[in-house]
């Protein structure tokens, strides 16, 4: 039995990054990129390495290329951690795994490092596979915290729920990370919100602009934890965003909603250095008409557009500094 397993990228609406410091967000999933896993028993435990993590290259100029676009880590390593963290969670509840083995063979659409949650998608592939293959059950609310686990504690990526939920969950969910309620229950309030209220939305981004996540975010890190008060009361503000964000959907104010998404890129700039680079995609688009906002940590920005006219503009300035604009699929 061959099981196949997805997971899909994700663009940040309002919130982030308050939801790694007890904030709130929405998110939504966008099903043009995703993570494929094949998982299969076989005589020995077996992680087939992508195409492009061989350590094989045509020459020192190759390496280089790579290392620029992709940076220094492969799938693999996101593989062995969900496979760690899942033997972990089921040796934790006293769960007797069967004795068998298997093979992992992953693929991925989605732009590297650009924001769009391409580790996380994986990690959440491969979860989804590894519990299925062992027939193993878990809540749904508790599966994006596991897939985090693996993330922090097994690759020390500083990272928040946002990404792991809305990529098991799908859709588009808003997301209230409770500090207490989350003490107590290991996991936030999610609640799905519609998506026929969602106003015309695009999605840009561009592969040279790619960073870590985890490294972009360390610096707020730590400025949380020594208490600075710019950081911690910008991104309380940053989560109050998402719950008008919220409010704004139900009742389909996409005006409103215009406005918050561009409220949260500018929250952002006041205690995080944003390049040149991603500046000008976010200027170039408001220039157009429409909002702009970072989808993740960097690399693409979302935002609202009112009318094909001014979604043609938008892919027509931003090609001349060679970002791609898409249409998000959302369900």
């Amino acid at each position: 039995m061959i099981i196949e397993s997805r997971a899909y990228a994700r663009a940040g609406l309002l919130g982030n990054p308050s939801d790694g410091y007890f904030g709130k967000t929405i998110s939504i999933i966008v099903k043009n990129f995703g993570a494929h896993i094949s998982l299969y028993e076989s005589p020995e435990l077996i992680i087939e390495v992508l195409e492009q993590d061989k350590n094989v290259y045509k020459n020192i100029y190759d390496l280089v290329d790579r290392i620029k676009l992709h940076g220094y880590y492969g799938g693999d390593r996101l593989i062995k951690a969900g496979i760690k963290a899942f033997y972990d969670y089921c040796s934790k509840n006293n769960i007797k795994l069967k004795n068998k083995n298997f093979s992992v063979r992953y693929n991925s659409s989605i732009p590297r490092q650009v924001g769009m949650a391409g580790s996380s998608a994986i990690l959440t592939a491969t979860m989804n596979a590894l519990f299925k293959f062992f027939d193993v059950k878990i809540k749904k609310e508790l599966l994006p915290t596991l897939i985090l686990s693996a993330e922090k504690e097994e690759l020390s990526i500083n990272a928040g729920l946002q990404d792991r939920v809305v990529q098991v969950y799908e859709g588009v969910v808003y997301m209230d990370f409770n500090k207490d309620f989350m003490m107590e229950n290991n996991h936030g309030k999610y609640e799905y919100l519609p998506i026929e209220n969602l106003p015309k939305l695009y999605l840009a981004y561009k592969d040279t602009l790619g960073k870590i996540s985890g490294v972009v975010l360390n610096d707020i890190a730590s400025r949380f934890k020594r208490g600075e008060k710019l950081v911690i009361d910008t991104l309380n503000e940053i989560a109050e965003l998402a719950e008008e964000g919220k409010k704004a959907i139900l009742n389909k104010d996409h005006d409103l909603l215009y406005e918050l998404m561009n409220m949260n890129f500018d929250l952002r700039r006041k205690i995080m250095n944003i390049s040149d680079e991603n500046l000008e995609m976010v200027e170039i688009a408001r220039k157009c008409g429409a909002s702009a906002r970072f989808a993740g940590s960097g690399g693409s920005i979302i935002g609202i557009y009112k009318n094909d006219e001014m979604l043609t503009k938008l892919i027509m300035e931003l090609k001349k500094i060679n970002v791609r604009v898409l249409k998000p699929f959302i369900s």
